[in-house]
């Protein structure tokens, strides 16, 4: 393995503020904001969108997805499609 060309491996800390749920890894990804952690350290931080504590999957909550009323269009148009 060639010395100089792979990037940094360091602990991290992913925070999904939204969820208020943060949790420490080890990552190449890079950010400028530092947090500090509950063992005193800084690290840096990265902000994400949605974790497994925001995730509908995994937090067993649904959505509703369809807010235009796309699929009731769809059966309407296509329904005597269907039944013919």
């Amino acid at each position: 393995m060639k010395n100089s060309i792979h990037p940094g491996y360091r602990p991290v800390v992913f925070r999904d503020r939204g969820a208020g749920f943060a949790f420490l890894t080890r990552s190449t990804v890079v950010s400028d904001q530092k947090v500090e952690w509950e063992d005193g350290n800084s690290y840096p931080v990265v902000d994400v969108d949605v974790s497994s504590a925001s995730h509908p999957f995994y937090t067993g909550k649904s959505r509703v997805m369809d807010s235009t009323g796309a699929v009731e269009k769809f059966n309407r148009r296509y329904a005597q499609r269907r039944s013919g």
